[in-house]
């Protein structure tokens, strides 16, 4: 249950390096946006999929 945190999978970083990474990753997480942002929806497409309607659609229907 000794296994390291961060891998090398290639090459060979020594230890300042990983220092260095596990600063910039740890203090990404760390930080907090100034303001809470609201919730973003991704827009809605104007077009639809056919194979992701179901059934008949009526020609006189609005959806």
């Amino acid at each position: 249950m000794n296994a390291p945190d961060i891998r090398v999978e290639k090459g060979h970083a020594e230890p300042e390096e990983v220092a260095a990474i596990t600063a910039v990753l740890l203090a990404r997480a760390a930080a907090r946006p100034s303001e809470p942002t609201a919730h973003r929806s991704r827009p809605r497409a104007g077009w639809r999929r056919l194979e992701r309607e179901g059934g008949f659609r009526a020609p006189h229907s609005w959806r």
